[in-house]
């Protein structure tokens, strides 16, 4: 089976993934206003996002304000930070070595293991920024509606799920789909199968010397 066009959808995937994960990361629409109850001021739209929060007014004129301080944020927001990057660098180098171990390129011999054990690697990459997004996405989520319903909260105070959260969501589902199929797609299970195919083939096969020498000793040992 040609996995070549298998791994280019992989490869598509884990790119769109990368982007979308930059993205999210510069989003600043992670947790936005609420407006319920007696909190109907729709003049202004409050966006939090982890490196900066904005005010939009309802002029269109929009004013950000990068945060003072790393130890003021919320943990989820701490977490978010590292998280995030760290999901950008792994999907950065996942792609690149991707890139060496596809059967398209000709960076190293496509007949060696080595070639796929490079996109296992990589794959396992992509799965794992896949996870560095999901986590600080799910536990910003798990915040943001703990606090929407607390008693103790002013309906000021409270927050709703941003773009930048159903948008993580989406991503870290691409890059999952571009490592599983890296990984389903790696070279040495195909090898493998080929050696078994060879082996059992050989092992079957007796050449036509061995046959005739079999013979000649059976029907020596029938005259003695």
């Amino acid at each position: 089976m040609n996995k070549g066009p298998l791994q280019l959808v992989a490869l598509v995937l884990g790119i769109i993934g990368l982007v979308g994960t930059c993205a999210v990361t510069g989003m600043t629409q992670w947790k936005i206003s609420a407006f319920i109850e007696e909190n109907i001021i729709v003049f202004e739209n409050r966006w939090e996002g982890l490196w900066m929060n904005c005010i939009r007014h309802a002029n269109f004129r929009m004013q950000c304000k990068v945060y003072d301080s790393l130890l003021a944020l919320s943990p989820d927001l701490q977490a978010g930070r590292g998280l995030m990057c760290a999901s950008v660098a792994l999907a950065f180098m996942g792609l690149l070595i991707a890139f060496i171990g596809m059967k398209c390129t000709k960076f190293m011999d496509e007949g060696t293991r080595t070639k796929g054990f490079v996109l296992i690697s990589a794959g396992i990459l992509l799965v794992m920024s896949g996870i560095c997004i999901i986590i600080p996405v799910s536990w910003t989520a798990n915040t943001i509606i703990r606090d929407f319903y607390n008693p103790l909260l002013l309906n000021a105070q409270r927050r709703e799920l941003g773009e930048a959260l159903y948008i993580g969501w989406a991503v870290s589902g691409f890059l999952f789909a571009s490592g599983i199929i890296m990984i389903c797609c790696s070279a040495p299970l195909e090898e493998k199968k080929t050696r078994l195919t060879v082996s059992s083939k050989m092992s079957t096969y007796h050449p036509p010397i061995l046959q005739r020498q079999a013979s000649s000793v059976y029907s020596k040992s029938q005259y003695v």
